[in-house]
């Protein structure tokens, strides 16, 4: 037990340490006159879509576009404004059943859709959205 405290605060000081370092860093480059200011502090959204690998694409693809692309489904605009836990076996079936007769590049756009049109992927379909999305970036 005593060896696994003397490692926790051998870690907490090795992080002090190279926090410190960097400051100094960041400092001595704004006194140069290399930097105006330290750089940022960026903090990330707590509340992830869960379409992670989605998430990053889309996120590039939103600065591009505000415009709305149907895949043949507009009738999912009627659950706009539903929580991603609302849906019925039924009603998450119409989303599979669209998600999967789609090509695997069209996957992220839609999702993008669905974001731009306030309807939410249900609970249940973001795991396999992964995985789809995830097997294409591993093939390549």
């Amino acid at each position: 037990m005593g060896i696994l405290i003397v490692i926790l605060i051998g870690v907490v000081l090795f992080g002090l340490a190279v926090g410190y370092a960097y400051n100094r860093k960041i400092q001595k480059k704004i006194d140069r006159g290399e930097l105006k200011e330290a750089p940022p502090v960026i903090t990330v959204d707590s509340e992830c879509c869960g379409q992670h690998e989605v998430c990053e694409k889309e996120s590039l693809l939103a600065a591009v576009s505000k415009e709305i692309e149907y895949y043949d489904d507009e009738e999912l605009d009627r659950f706009k404004g539903r929580p991603s836990d609302g849906y019925s076996e039924k009603e998450i079936d119409e989303f599979r059943e669209i998600m999967y007769t789609m090509k695997e590049e069209e996957v992220a756009g839609w999702c993008r859709s669905l974001q731009l049109r306030n309807v939410e992927l249900p609970d249940e379909l973001k795991d396999e959205l992964f995985l789809i999305v995830g097997e294409r970036r591993f093939k390549n």
